[in-house]
């Protein structure tokens, strides 16, 4: 049996190992790589899909399937123009932007001025253009950079067969509005009382003028969110309601109490329809960094769709027949954010059996695959027919259950605990009978501990479902 001499770093692991594991173990790859990427991209492959899809999974069932006040949509990526305008983002979705006089290159002054050391929050464009030429701050090419200007992070597109007669559209740059302009219908269809919400997980799109820090600042994001709509006396009780809710979310993907730290946004660097903003983050090796946010975006959206559109947009109390606009909530989740997040909590080194180990310490219920079959040797077709056998049980547990028979089982255990696993089942000849006390049972191992113990088949698969 192995032995786990834990040495373990209280500190996040870096950035640059985790992308080097994610690369080498199929969870995350640059965009189009063979052509030599493009910035702000990146592909999921078949570990990150699956630990992406588990995580949506897990949020899908707590604040939707998992409640009665809530109703899931999937809004149209592209909209109207209108709802932009409508919604403010064609005026103020904006970032500040310097170029590199020289080489023409773009980066966002207040990154530029947090990389100088200097706290950026609250600054004109003016402040930070006068900041920067005091400080002496250049290019990273050694250059001096123009004056700060707003930069809008829409893409723009257009739809239209007949040339010349294009409709300028945009990429959607967040999901919301697609839940607004969905208001009316859920009020039609459905007839909910106060307060309820309305949630989706979908796609956005933002033209970052600098993306960096792997999965955290990209040009095609994921946002895990939901409107929650309410009477305007409410907002209060149920902001402090939502902020546990977010709490009691992050201890369920095992995060503890001081990877998660609340920021209250200034008034100045609140967005444009937010009267209160409190921001989440987590602890990632280069310092606490947003992975989500509960915003009271008041009546704003509504009335201004209302006003835009020319639809009423009220909510009437079929008790009372009061007519209102209700106020709203909005707790927001980036997906991308919460990958990388649980990445950094879950990576773990440490002594097993003598040896240096990688182990991503999944709680089992995120974790990509749930469980590993392995015969003892591949060359024993007795021991594979079995093995397969075993794994076709377990399946019906969960579909996730990997196969592996290539090199030596210590071998095929480090490549499990490098990407998750949290048990590791092997088949051998004590399975098929050699001792007939221990017929159709199986040696099962944990991840965590390295500890191994004889089991049935069945016993190994309430293992795994009581781990779920």
């Amino acid at each position: 049996m192995e032995s786990r001499e834990d040495r373990s770093d209280s500190s996040p692991v870096s950035l640059d190992t985790l992308v080097a594991l994610c690369k080498r173990r199929g969870f995350i790859f640059p965009g189009s790589e063979i052509y030599g990427g493009l910035a702000g991209t990146f592909d999921y492959g078949p570990l990150g899909l699956a630990l992406k899809k588990n995580i949506e999974k897990l949020w899908w069932e707590r604040f939707v399937d998992g409640r009665d006040d809530v109703f899931g949509i999937d809004s149209a990526i592209l909209m109207n123009p209108r709802v932009w305008e409508a919604s403010g983002h064609t005026t103020t979705f904006n970032d500040p932007l310097v170029t590199d006089v020289k080489t023409k290159k773009r980066y966002r002054a207040d990154t530029i001025l947090e990389d100088a050391g200097i706290d950026p929050a609250g600054m004109t464009l003016a402040e930070m253009s006068t900041l920067i030429a005091e400080k002496g701050i250049k290019s990273p090419d050694g250059n001096d950079f123009t004056d700060a200007q707003q930069f809008n992070l829409m893409f723009k597109t257009s739809v239209g067969s007949v040339e010349g007669g294009e409709t300028a559209v945009y990429l959607r740059p967040e999901t919301a509005q697609g839940m607004f302009v969905n208001f009316k219908n859920i009020i039609d269809a459905y007839h909910p009382k106060l307060p309820f919400g309305i949630a989706q997980i979908g796609r956005a799109f933002r033209n970052e003028i600098a993306p960096r820090e792997f999965l955290f600042r990209v040009r095609e994001l994921e946002i895990m969110e939901f409107e929650y709509f309410l009477r305007e006396s409410e907002w209060q009780e149920k902001f402090e309601y939502w902020r546990a809710e977010m709490h009691a979310w992050f201890r369920e993907l095992g995060f503890a109490e001081n990877d998660i730290q609340e920021v209250e946004v200034g008034e100045s660097d609140r967005a444009h329809y937010s009267k209160r903003t409190m921001d989440f983050f987590f602890k990632f090796s280069n310092g606490f960094k947003e992975i989500g946010g509960l915003a009271y975006r008041t009546d704003f959206d509504l009335q201004n769709h209302a006003e835009v559109s020319g639809q009423e947009l009220s909510y009437l109390d079929p008790e009372t027949n009061e007519k209102l606009v209700p106020h709203v909530l909005e707790p927001t989740f980036g997906l991308g954010r919460h990958v990388l997040a649980v990445l950094t909590k879950a990576y773990d080194t440490d002594m097993l059996g003598g040896e240096e180990r990688v182990a991503l310490r999944f709680p089992a219920k995120l974790a990509p695959v749930k469980a590993m079959v392995s015969p003892l040797l591949k060359n024993k077709p007795e021991l594979v027919e079995k093995a397969k056998e075993v794994r076709k049980q377990l399946q019906k547990v969960h579909p996730a259950i990997a196969w592996d028979d290539n090199g030596n089982i210590g071998k095929r255990y480090r490549r499990q605990d490098e990407i998750g696993t949290p048990f590791c089942i092997t088949v051998d000849f004590d399975t098929l009978g050699e001792n007939p006390e221990l017929l159709n049972t199986v040696t099962l191992r944990d991840r965590d501990t390295g500890e191994q113990v004889r089991l049935t088949v069945e016993e190994a698969a309430e293992k795994i479902r009581n781990a779920l």
